[in-house]
């Protein structure tokens, strides 16, 4: 609340604001409980060799640094409060760990692809608990504890801010813009989505195949995340076309973007949960797709950008 005006107090206050601790909180727990086997020293990647969504994500994270410590030199509380959990409800929780879940499960365990969204993670918490230090002083202190690596005899609120956060170079392919509007597509598929899951035509994201019809800037930038863009709308499979041959498919929330939604004839891999036509193709693994068995037994999948 800002202290500066009346502070206005009641049960439903203090229920949201319970709320958005625990949205904090819960995120903390969820980067820590992925870092589990990740040694800072050994396993961190540089930052040039990140996946593209790693590296926006630390990009994010450098310039949400830059607003809170200007609003800690200002006493601005509140605000510090409103851009973290905006950040954990929609930067990290409504998107960037919502897509790498996938990989953080299914691929090599040493791989690039779970190294580079390790990374990510880890410069994130070290940012993180030191924003969080001087209001959330007792759950700073028990993150500080978790987080693999460094020095940790000394307690989080002698820690200075954190420098290695860096930001995406003003001319990057797969910059700021590039990623806010594939945010924004993937909250206006979400809603299509959850509404086919509410009427019964799917019982989750991973059972529904969707192709998705737009001109312009949003083609563009979906057409570069390539075979990838099923991972980023967390659906089995994910196609992409002019909006000329749209057809009878639903509008979206976002003017000049359809969708078309169904769902998946193929057979459920007990390993990814993805819906796959070649599920059981090798006899060795009945149960698996082929990305799995290759993640298993093989060289394991290469990503490039999510």
């Amino acid at each position: 609340t800002d202290y500066r005006n009346e502070m206005t107090v009641s049960d439903e206050i203090f229920k949201r604001t319970a709320d958005s601790y625990r949205r904090i909180r819960n995120t903390s727990r969820f980067l820590l409980a992925n870092l589990a086997g990740f040694e800072p020293e050994q396993h961190a990647l540089p930052t040039n060799q990140l996946l593209a969504l790693d590296r926006w994500a630390v990009h994010r994270a450098a310039q949400l640094q830059e607003e809170i410590v200007a609003a800690y030199d200002q006493y601005q509380f509140h605000l510090i409060y409103q851009k973290l959990h905006n950040f954990c409800a929609v930067d990290l929780g409504g998107f960037y760990l919502d897509i790498i879940k996938d990989r953080q499960y299914t691929t090599q365990a040493d791989s690039l692809a779970r190294r580079s969204a390790q990374t990510a993670i880890y410069h994130i918490a070290e940012a993180l608990v030191r924003w969080i230090a001087p209001i959330l002083s007792f759950t700073a202190d028990e993150f500080w504890q978790e987080i693999p690596g460094g020095d940790r005899s000394q307690p989080v609120f002698v820690a200075e801010w954190y420098t290695e956060l860096e930001k995406l170079p003003e001319n990057a392919d797969m910059n700021d813009a590039f990623w806010a509007r594939v945010l924004e597509v993937k909250s206006a598929v979400n809603r299509v989505l959850e509404s086919a899951r509410k009427d019964g035509e799917i019982r989750g994201t991973l059972q529904a195949e969707v192709s998705v019809y737009c001109d312009g800037q949003y083609f563009d930038t979906l057409s570069a995340l390539g075979d990838e863009l099923r991972f980023v709308l967390i659906t089995s499979a994910a196609s992409l076309a002019p909006l000329a041959e749209a057809g009878d498919a639903i509008d979206t929330d976002i003017d000049g973007l359809k969708l078309q939604l169904r769902k998946s004839d193929g057979e459920k891999c007990v390993r990814c949960w993805h819906y796959r036509e070649d599920v059981g193709e090798i006899a060795e693994h009945p149960e698996l797709c082929v990305r799995c068995v290759t993640n298993v037994d093989g060289e394991g999948e290469q990503r490039a950008f999510a």
